[in-house]
């Protein structure tokens, strides 16, 4: 029974995952800019938000998903504001001025970890995602069934840690094929991506 938790709450964690977004671009960003350690590292912050977020929706925690969304404009605007001004950095960046800033600096892999982890926390609409896929497999959280409750949330961090294992690790087999005029093309276009897809994120949920 509890492998079967975890099986169902990695599932969710994939599912949830998968869609490449401004987040799965900062990852492979990172991945091919520095290497594999840093875009993990910001894959794991992604993943942990998602827990987070697993958590909140899988309890069913009524009071803060009624302030999300009596206060949605705000978190909007600010997850707009955001993800605007890493698409700009993203695209003014110079790789090989990057490249050189981290091999002078060492590691960041912790900075990678919680600069994801913020960026991602700063959308909480992800929460009423991890409602439907709670509501649609039949799964929730218990504070009766502590143990129960553990296995899924465990299985969700597996999930979407795994995606982000997978895909850093792809994008690195071949990120040393890759020079750094491509890398400058790719800042160009990742940040243009990302800055887009805020602005019509934005406009998607307020004239939805």
């Amino acid at each position: 029974m509890e492998l079967e938790l975890i099986w169902k709450g990695f599932i969710i964690g994939v599912a949830v995952s998968i869609p490449l977004g401004p987040i799965g671009m900062l990852c492979i960003q990172r991945t091919v800019n520095k290497n594999w350690r840093s875009g993990m590292s910001a894959g794991l912050g992604a993943a942990t938000s998602d827990t987070i977020y697993a958590i909140i929706a899988g309890f069913s925690m009524t009071m803060i998903i009624d302030f999300i969304t009596a206060h949605s404009i705000y978190f909007e605007i600010f997850g707009a504001i955001v993800l605007i001004l890493l698409g700009l950095h993203i695209f003014n960046s110079n790789p090989s001025q990057e490249l050189q800033k981290f091999k002078k600096k060492g590691s960041t892999y912790l900075q990678d970890y919680f600069f994801t982890l913020l960026l991602t926390v700063s959308n909480p609409m992800a929460v009423f995602v991890f409602i439907a896929v709670f509501a649609g497999s039949g799964l929730a959280l218990k504070l009766s069934a502590p143990m129960k409750s553990l296995m899924i949330i465990t299985g969700v961090f597996g999930g979407a840690s795994s995606w982000w294992f997978l895909l850093t690790g792809m994008v690195n087999l071949f990120r040393h094929k890759i020079n750094l005029h491509m890398l400058w093309w790719a800042n160009k276009i990742v940040g243009i991506v990302i800055i887009i897809f805020a602005i019509v994120s934005f406009i998607y949920l307020r004239f939805d």
